[in-house]
Order: structure tokens, then C-alpha cells, then sequence
């Protein structure tokens, strides 16, 4: 019976044809995977997507796309349903099946131009522009019946393409929404596998990878539970050439003088057994215990235990050191010593002797755990633990930052631990960050052991350190025009199965070469790579939007640092340290940036609120000022300074793309900002029934150069336009949009979707 429905249907798709109208159109409901479903009689509610489970595998340039969308009608009355799924190029279906299909149900692949045909028919149809997000897309088009009422359809279709290749890199695309509205639970998981080791990178989206796999081989999984993050994912698989992994992506911008760019590089998850190199580079680890009378009970018991556990955790002929502070210090030993069975018995006993009493002397404990004898060829660590503020001793932030920044001879690395809230937030972030490091937050409902644990373990099996990154020009010189505000400054230290995501402005047309340096596996090496930026094109948005992220938390972190001048000593009432000429200048950058990228963080929320007028410069830098003095400037500690702290570190190593604004408020509870919209490399703030492109913010109060009417041909020549700069999702906004285009402002009137 279902396979005579599909034979009636083909009939029925051949007399609209020859009627001139798209098939598509006789079905009742139309599906996109990527996006939603609607229905096209409008007393009927549309056939549901209620999940799409995608399964890849990736063999060299080969991909196989297993797509499995669950449907739900939730009507009396039986459904059909025609599903469009928008494919990259090159694509070619290789199955489509559905339950209670017959023998052959089929599925037909569309180039462009008729998939835009079909797109221009359904959108002018149903009136919304959502559709148009996928208009530069080729398009598999199937029909699907029955769904039957109030019940289930599964449809399965896999579709294979060959995969674009920039030298040793190869690019997986999969099309999704890049509307915040999509909220269809997707589940994705990748199979990788390559005859030299591979290692994986998702700009877009975060991933999970499996542990243990073998060289040239992947198991992966996009993180999150039910709804993972809006918008294309993108997966590169850089196949490793040198011990060290590299490519790049470039995004061309003129404004800058060039582009942006994104440096990935990184080792394999799995090293070749035998292979050159597999020697890693042996730790010292000093672990600094906080035993001051805050810690007693629980908190004390935890840390001892995190002590243990590290210590236990290192290989042979490795060496380790425990010092304890509360009102003094002291230390298990006056130098570092290897591990062994004798020693790891007396880092018991004396762990087992610590006693919680006194104040917390903070200054002295990090003088004493920097100034030990350094052991010849190992990575020196210190796990720096502390739950509250410097109540002994030398208590001022300035001087306890001085103290380590100049008196750190052995160039340890300090990973700090705020345990609890009271701590100043501030200065464990900057203590790390000065030595290539990171900070760390035992919140109250925390284990202290868990938590160090978990950073020890990413400090496995050390690779490169002391890294130095170093641009080149055509005769091999060291240049230091070519590339600019690279972000972080310093490469940090990589460890096994770490990578490293750089991002910077390039200038001119390159191609840019770059000399990655530094102690490699216990040797010192080089590494040249090369990198033409004949690849660089639009489509790279996410590359300027990642650099923006953590420029923009670079730029907060500042202010958060320069306010310890003005912790230092009481402030007068009234007094407003922002009118220093210093926080000026980083004021009126973090407001460009946000403006121009729509990124938004707790200290520039208010850019999202209706009653903001964005065209008034000086408002929203005395706006932007009143928070970050607020927030950043005056809270040094207490949990809203752990939060901000938690919010800023996670956007300084940002390294996939978040659709969603959101920031985690004094109560460490997490708020979402809605209001602005990231769009391709564009962003829009709305207003009213109105969606602003933000370089027309400052046009947005005056009458537009031009009114475009949804659907018109003037409309179609702007659609595509931007199709062929892969922008289209631009018009796929509801309601009014005001855009530059052409050098002018542009009103384009959409429907909502309520008309």
C-alpha cells in the first residue's frame, strides 16, 4: 500500500511539473532536518521534529552521512511530509528508507538552482524567510508517507561526498540552523579513520573523544546532552606530517589590512608505538597546601587527599615537594625530591601530620615554593591551594603579583585553587596567567580532590614547553609586520592530547609562515610551517568571532587587574577610578567589539535590552563603564568575583564557537541574553519587531536608503548576492531587517511568523 502511495505521489509530482509547480508543494507538511517543519495548511499543526541522530565516518577523503530523523504527527488525521535536506557539494544519496515504505522508496538530489526554485516556491508559499538560510545549498528532496496520526515516522537517508582538502587538512561540513530558535535535539557522533595519525578539531562545536584510539583513528561525539549549540558543524581532521600537527584558517577582512586567522596544531591522540619521540618531558610538582584554621574539617581531609593523589599519580623518577602554610611556612623537604617508594612513605607521614591553625600567609608560601632549587630537565609545577584571603604577612595584591612576577628563577608554572568563595578571584587568575598557568574554582558544593585531580590530569605526559612562536618572512627572517594581536600572547605548554588554537590579525595577501620552537620531548626543535591564504574566504566566520571572544575577555581581564591599584588603598566616596585615561581606552575597545561582533558578556548585557539606544556612543561607553567598575574593578572577592572569574577564563581559551550569550550571576546560576543574533560574520540586535545589522546601528535612527519588500525581485537580487558570499542566512531573520548592502542602509521588510 505505501509503495502504490509513493508510485501516486511520483504521478502527482509529475502533473504538478507539468503544471509549474514544485512537486514538493503536494505533500501537506514540509520537513527540514536542519531547521523545523511547517505545515502547509495552516489549520493543521505541522508534523513534528522530535530528534535527528546523525552518524559520520570519515575513511581519508571519503565521508558516509548516516541521518536519521524522528517525526511525530501530532493530528488525527494521517500526514505526508516531503523532507528537504540541504547538502554540501559533491554529495550523493546512497540509501533513504522509511517504516512502512515499499520495496524502493526514493529520494532525489537537486542541484542548486532547482533546490532554490523549490526554496523560492515554499517560502513564497508558507511566507517565511526561514527557508532561505539554506538557498546556496544543493538539496535531497523526498516524500515521506504516512505518518500516521498521533503517532511515529523514522526516516533514514545516507548521503556520501568526496571532502575538501587544504594540504593536509580535511573539512567535514554538516548544515544546520544557525537560528537560537532551532531547538530540535540533535545527537552527533563521528567515526575517523586515516592511514597516518589524525588529529581533530571542531571549530563550531565542541567534541568528545574517545580515549585510546589508534593513530590514525577517532571516536568522537559533539558535546552536549539534548540540544547542542546553533548553527553548521564543522570538523577538521589535520593529518599529522611532522611530530606537530598544524593549519590554518583564514578570514579575509580589509579593515584590518589583511584577515584574521586561526592556527590550530596539536599531536595525535595516540602516539605510533616505537615511534620517534614518545619520550615525554618528566614533571617537578610542588603541591602548596593552605592549612590556615578556615581549612579545618572537610576541606583540610580533601586537600590532603588531592596531595596524595598527585603525588602517587607521577612516574618514576619523577620529583615532588609539599609545602604548608598558614601563619608560616613549611615544607617537606628544601628542594624537590624523586619520587620513590621511600619518599612517596615519608609524603605520607607528613601529610598525615598536618594541622589546621593561624591566618594565611599567602605571600610567603609562594616566595618559598619558587625560590627551591629547580631539578635539572623537568617542567616545573606547583599546584598552589588556598581558601581564602592574605591575612599575614605581606597581604597586598600588588605585591604578592610583584613578588612572583619577579621572583620566579626556575620558571615554575603556578595552576592555582580557589577553594570557597572567599578568595580574591583577581589574583589566582593573574598568578597563573603570568606563568602559564591556569586558575581553577573549588566551589562550596565541590570535592577539592576532584577538582585538582582533574587539572592534574590534563598535566600528563608534557610535550612542548617553553614555547615560542615566531613569524617569518620570505628569506626566513623573523618579521614581526606580518601578524599582529595574536591571542594568547605566549603559546602555552602543550601536554599529551592538548591543542593549540592561536588566533590573530594577518596583513597583506601572505602566504604567512610561522616557527613554532621550544623544548620538544626533552630536546630542543623547530617546526616550520607554511600557509597560502588563497583558502581565505567569508565562509571562515567563526575565525574573527573566536578572536573577538577572547580579545574582548583579554580586555575585561585588564580592567580586573589594573583595579588592584585601587584595592590597594581605601577609596574616597565618590571616586571613579574609570576616569583614568587607562580604563578609557579599554572601555571604548570592549564596546566596539561587542558592538561590531554582538558578543556580549555580564558588563555589556545592557547592549541587549530594547530601551538602549546603540547609536548613542557615549552612553554605552558610561554604561559598559558603570559595570566594569562595579563588577570587575571593585569585587575582589566573595562569589560574584569566583563567578565573573569562572565566565571571563572560559572565554580567554575559547576555542568553539557559542551561539548562546550567557554569563553566570553572583549565585553561579547561569543568564541567557537574548536580543542579539549572530548571523554568518554579521550580527544583529534587535529592536522591536526589527533585527539591526551593527554596521547600521548608527543609521538606525535616520530613514533608509532603500525599502525592500519579502519576495520582490529587488529582494531576489539581494538574496542572491549574498548566497554567493555564503551570508544568505542573513534574510533568514523574522520580522524587519535593517542591513548595509551596497554601501547603503537597507530596510528589508520579512514577514513574522505570525502573518
Amino acid at each position: 500500500m505505501a509503495h502504490r502511495t509513493l508510485l501516486l505521489l511520483a504521478l502527482f509530482g509529475g502533473l504538478a511539473l507539468a503544471q509549474g509547480l514544485d512537486p514538493a508543494l503536494s505533500a501537506s507538511h514540509v520537513v527540514i532536518p536542519q531547521s523545523r517543519s511547517w505545515s502547509l495548511d495552516r489549520r493543521v499543526q505541522p508534523v513534528r521534529i522530535t530528534g535527528v541522530e546523525v552518524r559520520v565516518r570519515i575513511v581519508e577523503r571519503t565521508a558516509a552521512t548516516t541521518m536519521t530523523v524522528l517525526l511525530e504527527n501530532p493530528s488525527d488525521r494521517v500526514a505526508e511530509a516531503v523532507i528537504l535536506l540541504p547538502v554540501p557539494d559533491g554529495a550523493a544519496v546512497s540509501a533513504f528508507d522509511f517504516q512502512g515504505a515499499g520495496s524502493e522508496p526514493s529520494a532525489r538530489l537537486l542541484p542548486r538552482d532547482e533546490a532554490r526554485r523549490t526554496y523560492d516556491e515554499i517560502v513564497a508559499r508558507l511566507r517565511d524567510p526561514a527557508l532561505l538560510e539554506f538557498a546556496g545549498y544543493n538539496l535531497i528532496r523526498s516524500s515521506v508517507f504516512p505518518v500516521p496520526p498521533r503517532g511515529t515516522q523514522r526516516v533514514r537517508l545516507v548521503y556520501e561526498q568526496i571532502l575538501f582538502a587544504d594540504g593536509n587538512r580535511i573539512d567535514y561540513i554538516l548544515p544546520r540552523s544557525e537560528s537560537l530558535d532551532a531547538r530540535v535535539p540533535w545527537r552527533i557522533s563521528i567515526d575517523v579513520s586515516m592511514k597516518a595519525p589524525v588529529t581533530v578539531y571542531s571549530p563550531t562545536h565542541e567534541l568528545t573523544v574517545a580515549p585510546g584510539g589508534e593513530a590514525g583513528k577517532a571516536a568522537l561525539t559533539v558535546a552536549g546532552k539534548d540540544t547542542i549549540e546553533a548553527g553548521p558543524f564543522l570538523l577538521s581532521c589535520v593529518v599529522q606530517r611532522e611530530e606537530v600537527a598544524a593549519s590554518l584558517f583564514a578570514y579575509p577582512d580589509p579593515k584590518v589590512g589583511g584577515g584574521y586567522f586561526l592556527l590550530f596544531g596539536g599531536l595525535p591522540a595516540a602516539t605510533p608505538p616505537g615511534g620517534a619521540g614518545e619520550a615525554s618531558i618528566r614533571r617537578e610538582v610542588t603541591v602548596v597546601l593552605d592549612r590556615s584554621g578556615s581549612m579545618a574539617g572537610v576541606k583540610m581531609d580533601q586537600a590532603r587527599a588531592a596531595a596524595l593523589q598527585v603525588i602517587e599519580a607521577l612516574e618514576e623518577g619523577e620529583a615532588f615537594n609539599i609545602i604548608d602554610y598558614s601563619t608560616t611556612v613549611s615544607m617537606l623537604a628544601a628542594q624537590p625530591v624523586i619520587k620513590s617508594a621511600e619518599t612517596i612513605v615519608r609524603a605520607r607521614a607528613y601529610l598525615a601530620s598536618l594541622r589546621p591553625l593561624g591566618g594565611t600567609n599567602i605571600h610567603d608560601a609562594l616566595v618559598e615554593a619558587l625560590r627551591q632549587p629547580g631539578t635539572a630537565g623537568m617542567l616545573p609545577l606547583v599546584l598552589f591551594l588556598t581558601d581564602g584571603l592574605p591575612t599575614v604577612g605581606q597581604t597586598s595584591e600588588l605585591v604578592i603579583r610583584e613578588a612572583v612576577e619577579k621572583g620566579n628563577p626556575h620558571r615554575r608554572r603556578v595552576f592555582t585553587f580557589g577553594v570557597g568563595g572567599d578568595v580574591n578571584a583577581p589574583l589566582l587568575d593573574r598568578l597563573a596567567e603570568q606563568t602559564r598557568a591556569t586558575s581553577a574554582y573549588v566551589l562550596p558544593q565541590e570535592d577539592v580532590e576532584v577538582k585538582v585531580g582533574q587539572v592534574f590530569k590534563r598535566l600528563n605526559g608534557p610535550v612542548l614547553s617553553d614555547a615560542r612562536l615566531e613569524c617569518l618572512d620570505r628569506e626566513g627572517k623573523v618579521t614581526t609586520v606580518a601578524v599582529r594581536e595574536l591571542i594568547p600572547a605566549s603559546v602555552p605548554d602543550l601536554f599529551e592530547g592538548d591543542q593549540l588554537v592561536l588566533l590573530g590579525q594577518y596583513q597583506g595577501a601572505g602566504p604567512v609562515v610561522f616557527r613554532l620552537s621550544g623544548n620538544f620531548r626533552g630536546t630542543a626543535r623547530s617546526f616550520v610551517f607554511q600557509f597560502s591564504l588563497e583558502g581565505s574566504t567569508t565562509r571562515n566566520a567563526f575565525v574573527p568571532r573566536l578572536w573577538a571572544h577572547r580579545r574582548i575577555a583579554y580586555l575585561i581581564d585588564q580592567v580586573r587587574q589594573l583595579g588592584a591599584a585601587f584595592s590597594a588603598r581605601p577609596m574616597p566616596a565618590g571616586f571613579d577610578p574609570m576616569g583614568d585615561p587607562r580604563y578609557k581606552e579599554l572601555v571604548e575597545e570592549i564596546v566596539r567589539l561587542s558592538t561590531e561582533f554582538g558578543i556580549l558578556t555580564e558588563y555589556t548585557s545592557f547592549l541587549a535590552l530594547e530601551g538602549t539606544d546603540l547609536a548613542d556612543r557615549q552612553k554605552l561607553l558610561d554604561s559598559c563603564s558603570v559595570e566594569l567598575n562595579g563588577k570587575a574593578v571593585r569585587e575582589r572577592s566573595g562569589k560574584a568575583a569566583v563567578a565573573r572569574s569562572l565566565s571571563n577564563n572560559e572565554s580567554k581559551g575559547q576555542a568553539n564557537l557559542k551561539k548562546k550569550q550567557e554569563y553566570l550571576d553572583e549565585n553561579m546560576r547561569s543568564v541567557e541574553m537574548s536580543g542579539v543574533q549572530q548571523v554568518c560574520d554579521r550580527a544583529y540586535f534587535r529592536r522591536g519587531n526589527q533585527w539591526v545589522d551593527a554596521r547600521a546601528l548608527a543609521a538606525a535612527a535616520s530613514p533608509p536608503d532603500a525599502v525592500v519588500e519579502f519576495g520582490s525581485e529587488e529582494f531576489r537580487r539581494i538574496l542572491l548576492a549574498l548566497v554567493a558570499e555564503g551570508r544568505q542566512a542573513t534574510l533568514a531573520l523574522p520580522g524587519e531587517i535593517l542591513i548595509r548592502f551596497e554601501g547603503k542602509i537597507v530596510l528589508v521588510k520579512n514577514p513574522t511568523p505570525e502573518e
